[in-house]
């Protein structure tokens, strides 16, 4: 567990932390620790894995691990059509000499 502390700061420093905290998306205590960590220099903390898996929480679930080639597949074939919409396939014709 990790002891408390506790720092007195002036109000307005203390105003535009909070909301540049809010404005990251992360917590007050987070934002500090963060600042602390790159002044010190100091390894970063061990991520939490859902960090890594809850990248999103809007549309259907996935399973990765099931579908995995299929994803793969759907996504190299938009990859595939959004660089080729709009351009002709042309046809190099050679005349082939006998």
């Amino acid at each position: 567990m990790n002891p408390r502390t506790q720092i007195t700061i002036d109000p307005d420093m203390q105003r535009r932390a909070h909301a540049k905290a809010a404005a990251l998306g992360i917590s007050f205590a987070e934002y500090v620790r963060r600042l602390l960590a790159e002044d010190l220099g100091e390894a970063k903390r061990k991520v939490d894995v859902s960090l890594v898996f809850d990248l999103v929480d809007e549309g259907p679930e996935t399973n990765i691990a099931r579908d995995k080639d299929k994803m793969v597949g759907e996504a190299v074939w938009k990859e595939h059509r959004r660089k080729t919409s709009g351009k002709r396939s042309e046809r190099v014709r050679t005349k082939v000499g006998r």
